[in-house]
């Protein structure tokens, strides 16, 4: 069966650099009645060349700044690859074919063998740019890092933030470096080894942003809600020119920026009747760039479907974040039980969670208040991006506090040593001291005071019980506060180094599922099998002996001993026995 022609909002959207001193440009702007590209030469009209696309080939050249005049107004082009003066300045022409690329040998990290690293471009170093961040490659490399996920870097309002309040989706942010800069850092990662993950946002764009876009098309629907802005329109009418615009800037990461794989931010919240699903076609179109490349999802439904091919009705995502594994493990660390957490806090939780990571796979939510989730015996467990920290579960707290450091060995030992696919926050391996804030740099003022107020109220009861001030998001001392220091723990970066070598073993003698052989509720304890090795974790404040199988220990976490029933364990400690 062969697909219809391509309607002109479906051919190549943007700028394409033809060259010769040419750049044709294809805008898709349905509302204005009359387009127009401002180079330095002058105002240039655009041709209509239906379903809403305005086209021209112009005397330009990479470099070239320009804007898209829309019935005598000035704005941003919506695929724009780089916005050299932030989100309200003029548009630049970039030729990805200059890009120098030494990559051609590289050929990828399959799933099975993705140890992830999460960072933030802007607090990974001082300089916090794309540049800075190469040197750091080499240390990841040889702990045994082998995918970096960068948080957000589509142009976002000001010179800092986390990213998903991104408006230009094409163009890497212009303080981090723009996009040559962001190349350069994807191809120094393949020569360390290290694939790149691009976290991004197709949920709603941000509210700087949503008036220029609203005066060229229907960007938006009021049929639907998101908690972060205005619902993006993938399914009602005029939509098919905003489907593009997302479809095909997933296709320009992978293709023009040779990035390994994206991160879907929230898809819970990507609202789409169609009989194709945006989520399902975007999976298609980028592997038909690359057939390697990686979908991973961030999705708050625990719905397999989501990794699923698409012959079973699945979107065919290759994993998606496993954030029950993450309550499971947090409580019993720390004990909290707020909130989201209400639900978390046996080990039995933890138990199910190593298993497979749905603990909510259709049961009742006494949270929710309904049955959530869905049993997902099917897939494998590499499908599943497991942690013990992360920008939301670090950074959305009120102070931005990481785990304790007596937690963070255990916690390292439960994320590194599962079956599952492992991701590190920045600073975890360590143990960095520096909290992960929210922070902002919002330029309209309405939005800079929404956004402090709303942060101020979420956190109002925790600020009173703690004795300390919730930081300002808009302040640039919380983002300071937030750059990583980089004092190292040397014994835990010792033994991150330790257990990623031992996963890797764990990963080629025991593929799979493991195994839970044996817990105690009362003594907080929980033993694990993956293939000739036993796991055991003891969640306890005390020491205690826990029945063990006999063999070596080949790890701890803290000293253990053999004892008549079994090991003597020391408080949150794990061992591994062969």
């Amino acid at each position: 069966m062969t697909r219809a022609p391509a309607l002109p909002f479906e051919r190549p959207l943007g700028t394409t650099v033809l060259g010769d001193g040419r750049v044709r440009f294809r805008v898709w702007a349905p509302k204005p009645e009359q387009v127009a590209i401002r180079l330095r030469s002058g105002d240039h009209a655009l041709t209509d060349a239906g379903s809403g696309v305005w086209e021209g080939v112009l005397d330009a050249a990479p470099g070239d700044d320009y804007w898209v005049i829309a019935d005598g107004r000035r704005v941003p082009d919506p695929c724009t690859r780089w916005q050299p003066k932030g989100l309200r300045g003029p548009s630049r022409v970039v030729d990805p074919a200059t890009f120098a690329w030494t990559d051609e040998a590289w050929d990828g990290v399959p799933l099975r063998d993705a140890v992830i690293y999460e960072l933030h471009v802007g607090t990974f170093t001082p300089e916090g740019t794309f540049d800075a961040a190469i040197r750091e490659l080499p240390r990841l490399a040889a702990l045994g890092v082998t995918a970096i996920e960068l948080m957000p870097v589509a142009e976002f309002p000001g010179e800092h933030g986390w990213g998903y309040d991104g408006v230009y989706l094409w163009a890497a942010h212009h303080a981090y470096g723009g996009p040559e800069a962001l190349a350069r850092l994807v191809d120094a990662a393949h020569r360390a080894g290290i694939a790149v993950i691009l976290d991004v946002v197709y949920n709603h764009v941000g509210a700087s942003g949503e008036r220029a876009l609203r005066m060229l098309g229907p960007f938006f629907t009021d049929r639907y809600s998101t908690f972060w802005g205005e619902a993006l329109n993938y399914d009602g009418e005029g939509s098919g020119g905003v489907r593009e615009w997302v479809l095909q800037n997933a296709e320009m990461w992978v293709r023009d920026l040779h990035v390994d794989g994206l991160r879907l931010d929230a898809i819970h919240a990507i609202f789409d009747g169609s009989a194709e699903p945006l989520l399902a076609e975007l999976a298609t179109r980028v592997r038909a760039v690359d057939p390697r490349a990686l979908i991973i999802a961030e999705s708050g439904r625990n719905d397999p479907q989501v990794m699923r091919p698409r012959a079973v009705g699945g979107l065919g995502h290759d994993a998606a974040w496993a954030d029950d594994f993450h309550h499971a493990l947090r409580t019993l660390l720390t004990g909290e039980q707020e909130g989201y957490y209400e639900e978390f806090g046996s080990v039995a939780d933890l138990a199910k969670a190593w298993r497979v990571p749905h603990v909510h796979d259709g049961g009742w939510s006494t949270f929710r208040g309904r049955r959530f989730g869905a049993p997902a015996p099917d897939l494998p467990p590499e499908a599943f991006v497991v942690f013990s920290a992360n920008h939301d579960q670090v950074g959305n707290r009120a102070l931005g506090d990481r785990l304790p450091p007596a937690l963070r060995p255990l916690a390292a030992f439960c994320t590194l040593l599962s079956p599952f696919t492992p991701m590190l926050f920045m600073g975890e391996e360590y143990g960095e001291a520096a909290p992960f804030q929210f922070f902002s740099d919002h330029i309209d003022k309405r939005i800079a005071k929404a956004t402090r107020d709303g942060r101020r109220r979420e956190f109002a009861a925790f600020a009173a019980f703690s004795g300390q001030e919730v930081p300002d998001p808009q302040d640039r001392a919380t983002f300071l506060a937030s750059k990583l220091v980089r004092t190292e723990d040397a014994a835990l970066a010792a033994l991150h180094a330790d257990l990623l070598a031992l996963r890797a073993e764990l990963t080629l003698a025991a593929p799979g599922h493991a195994e839970v052989t044996g817990y105690d509720e009362a003594a907080r304890w929980l033993r694990v099998r993956r293939g000739t090795h036993t796991l055991i974790m003891s969640f306890s404040d005390t020491p205690q002996t826990v029945p063990a199988p006999a063999g070596e220990i080949v790890l701890a976490t803290a000293p253990a001993r053999r004892a008549a029933a079994g090991l003597r364990l020391a408080p949150m400690s794990g061992v591994v026995i062969r």
